[in-house]
């Protein structure tokens, strides 16, 4: 008995059919743009003290 495959599937399995290296590709633009290395306590301090505290009302002209 043949199992159903939506439309979405099956173009998915015919894309990376395609495209081989497609999942390769998208695991290099994430760690690209997301997996960092975490940052050292000294730059943790640096980044929290050049914080600016933010005003009570942020639509307030004055």
């Amino acid at each position: 008995m043949a199992r159903y495959q939506s439309e979405f599937t099956q173009f998915l399995i015919e894309l990376k059919t395609e495209k081989p290296n497609l999942e390769a590709d998208q695991q290099a633009g994430r760690a690209l743009l997301w997996d960092k290395e975490p940052l050292s306590v000294e730059d943790q301090r640096r980044a929290k003290a050049a914080k600016l505290k933010q005003r009570a009302y942020v639509y307030s002209n004055d």
